[in-house]
């Protein structure tokens, strides 16, 4: 069950995300206005072929690896990093306050919070990944957001986890991700997450019941 984290675009594009992919081959993607990741089931010769019908000259798309990828000649790599990837298997007992679900009304306060803090790619229909959840300052203010990205038969990540710098130390993304790994959790899955090895919220992970699972590549390439 665990390997499917291997290639996890991949097996949510097949399985519960199947209506958002974007097919063709053995390549997958979700649609440019939802998200730049990508997968192959194989990093081929043939597979890139296939992605290649997928995306447009010039235009970036993201794929996680368990291994650093080689690309034919027709595609570069534009950033390649490992990143760490993690899993929840205890339980949690949510925050005392439940964060407030978000939807599509939400998207522009979404979008102005995610470009301010840069967790992630988060675009006008990224909200259709999941379920997202948010903190409100008390003048009604968005300042703090959490959510749901890939999702799978057994797993479901966390992404999006973000703060206005002006309201961090108040233990917002604790609160958060706690609740949504709590849901996850609840509904029979296990959340897993990513996050860059130098960030500092790797810690608030391991205190929460997050382990190490493995490293993973991060690939953003495009077609030359």
């Amino acid at each position: 069950m665990f390997e499917s984290l291997d290639n996890p675009i991949w097996f949510a594009l097949t399985t519960e995300h199947r209506t958002l992919a974007r097919s063709h081959g053995i390549a997958r993607r979700y649609a440019p206005d939802v998200s730049p990741l990508a997968a192959l089931l194989h990093p081929t010769n043939d597979a890139f072929a296939d992605l290649r019908q997928l995306v447009s000259p010039g235009e970036p798309v993201a794929l996680f690896t368990a291994s650093p990828i080689d690309v034919p000649g027709d595609w570069q790599i534009d950033r390649s990093r490992w990143i760490d990837q993690m899993i929840c298997e205890a339980s949690l007992v949510p925050p005392p306050v439940a964060p407030l679900p978000l939807g599509t009304m939400d998207v522009p306060e979404m979008l102005e919070l995610t470009a301010a803090t840069e967790p992630g790619p988060f675009l006008p229909q990224t909200i259709q990944m999941g379920s997202y959840f948010g903190i409100r300052a008390s003048e009604g203010r968005l300042v703090a957001m959490a959510g749901e990205r890939l999702h799978t038969t057994a797993f479901t990540e966390i992404s999006a986890v973000c703060t206005y710098p002006e309201f961090r130390g108040r233990g917002y993304a604790r609160a958060l991700t706690t609740f949504v790994a709590a849901q996850i959790l609840a509904a029979g899955k296990i959340p897993f997450l990513h996050v860059k090895s130098e960030n500092g919220a790797k810690v608030v992970y391991e205190k929460l019941g997050f382990r190490l699972r493995a490293g993973m590549c991060l690939n953003v390439i495009s077609l030359r």
